[in-house]
């Protein structure tokens, strides 16, 4: 057997050597799973066995070559939810937490405004993350989503499995013409990095998400707009939608919606290290 401590030391340093960003929390997230067990109990393992040590190690080399961790568990935490990742479907990423919050807390005002089961959808849902946490943190709302993407909509198809999510199979920009007027909240996290910015993109989601799911034009704009459009058609007068977009595009993605005229309290939102993150709008009455 080998020391929990020597194997941490020396997977640390490989994929801190690789590029990894966070060498620290991926090492132990590996050896965890291959144990069986959660980061928090590591501690109380003093030997790696050798057959564990021989599946962390093949682990290893795959993240090393910016597998996405993800895909190496086989599961994402998002929230309160856990939910099941792997190839073909985009990785939920923290920031995102913050649009579904913020989701969260709309559904619950426009409950308690009007008395009803709150109307909800998620749009270009990916994995489900975003649906799957409204619907576990507002049991009472009423919770749709759509996704493109053949291999994604799997994905989600298993991770909405049980919680009540209205799940379809379609593009977002002609999706739920049946709900046209009464949806009292959207969220989306559209694809929205520039065709050009192809070589700033982190090898674990350029080599390995969906390019759908990345990618939007030249400006990285395109989704951002056919948002607008069909968010005016969803809501009801005095809904809300919000969708994330790039740090760069702090002031352009809101623009988006600025610009026709039917928006109102159109603003952006920061993540927790200061960096625009996600714009929120209001439908005119």
């Amino acid at each position: 057997m080998t020391t929990r401590r020597t194997v941490l030391a020396d997977a640390v340093r490989r994929l801190a050597e690789a590029g990894v960003a966070s060498p620290e929390h991926d090492a132990a997230e590996l050896l965890a799973h291959v144990l069986g067990t959660d980061r928090s109990r590591l501690v109380l393992l003093d030997d790696v066995p050798a057959p564990a040590l021989e599946q962390y190690v093949a682990l290893l080399d795959r993240r090393a070559a910016r597998e996405p961790l993800q895909h190496l568990t086989g599961v994402a935490h998002f929230r309160h939810v856990e939910l099941l990742v792997g190839p073909g479907v985009f990785v939920p990423r923290p920031e995102t937490e913050l649009l579904a919050g913020w989701a969260i807390e709309q559904a619950v005002s426009a409950g308690s405004a009007t008395g009803r089961a709150p109307v909800v959808v998620d749009l270009c849902t990916g994995s489900g993350a975003v649906a799957k946490a409204i619907a576990d943190e507002v049991p009472h709302a009423t919770v749709y989503a759509v996704e493109l993407d053949e291999s994604a909509h799997g994905w989600a198809a298993r991770n909405l499995a049980g919680t009540g999510v209205d799940l379809r199979h379609g593009d977002m920009a002609s999706a739920f013409d049946d709900l046209a007027g009464t949806v009292d909240v959207i969220s989306c996290n559209p694809p929205y990095i520039p065709l050009d910015a192809w070589e700033s993109v982190a090898p674990e989601a350029r080599d390995h998400d969906p390019h759908l799911a990345l990618f939007s034009g030249d400006d990285g704009l395109d989704a951002i707009r056919v948002l607008e459009a069909r968010a005016a058609l969803l809501l009801r007068p005095g809904g809300v939608v919000g969708a994330e977009h790039a740090d760069r595009q702090g002031a352009s993605a809101p623009g988006v919606f600025a610009a026709t005229g039917r928006w109102t309290e159109v603003r952006d939102h920061r993540d927790l290290a200061g960096r625009p993150r996600f714009l929120t709008a209001r439908l005119a009455r």
